[in-house]
């Protein structure tokens, strides 16, 4: 490439140069990117002040009373207290703890005899009156003490919620125990029937329904086949009427 060629080449870019700037000016493009380069420049935000907290004054727990009928009678007291759940007696019972590692268990025999006569008794039970026999096991009389009744009976005869039913003896005494309906079975108080008229396996009990919560309760000995046949010509109820009396006493507080 000669000299001239050179400057010829020279010329021709500045003129280009020259005209692309005065389009730029024209557009205004100069002053564009410098304001998008203003624009996105990261700016710091300014910090800002927590607003102080201001002290919460107590609030007052007691009731208000806005009715000037009851400005001058006490407030009311919410607090939960426990009710002695369906009326019972408010007794406190102390009983020795039984030996539940030297339980005596009955022998078929006995157990047999004392159901044989059980059922005895009870056919001689006005029919008006509703009954069951129940022989007695070592989960009635010792340890949980909880007597199961028979689910039949109860859903034909008793009540269908929990209720307080009463326990009489041939001597008239008498025990609330709590019935539990969904449990069909004997609770709270059959602890104390059962040790304060000494109650053991194999024995066996008749209930009689004499009224819409209370049992007339007939206990037969299972031990009383030890006998022999002295009480053969006997009735069920007098043979019954010959047991033990509980030597366990009720402490009431």
């Amino acid at each position: 490439m000669g000299v001239s060629e050179m400057a010829s080449y020279e010329e021709s870019r500045q003129r280009r140069l020259e005209e692309n700037k005065k389009r730029m000016e024209e557009l205004n493009l100069h002053k564009l990117s410098a304001s998008l380069r203003t624009a996105t420049s990261p700016k710091s935000s300014p910090v800002k002040k927590p607003n102080p907290r201001t002290p919460r004054s107590p609030v007052n727990l007691s009731a208000v009373r806005r009715s000037s009928r009851f400005v001058d009678k006490p407030s009311p007291n919410y607090k939960e207290e426990l009710i002695e759940p369906l009326g019972r007696p408010k007794t406190k019972r102390s009983y020795q703890r039984r030996d539940l590692l030297n339980r005596v268990y009955a022998s078929d025999e006995a157990r047999a005899y004392a159901v044989e006569r059980a059922e005895e008794l009870q056919t001689g039970l006005e029919t008006e009156f509703p009954s069951f026999v129940k022989p007695m096991l070592q989960s009635h009389v010792t340890g949980g003490f909880w007597l199961g009744l028979p689910v039949y009976f109860c859903k034909m005869h008793l009540p269908n919620h929990d209720e307080m039913i009463t326990l009489a003896d041939e001597d008239g005494n008498e025990s609330p125990v709590k019935y539990l309906a969904e449990k069909t079975g004997l609770s709270g108080g059959w602890r104390g029937f059962a040790i304060d008229h000494e109650l053991v396996d194999g024995d066996a009990l008749v209930f009689q329904l004499i009224k819409p919560t209370k049992f007339q309760v007939y206990i037969i000995r299972s031990d009383q086949s030890k006998d022999g046949d002295d009480d053969s010509d006997a009735s069920p109820v007098d043979v019954n009427a010959k047991r033990t009396k509980a030597s366990t006493k009720i402490d009431i507080a």
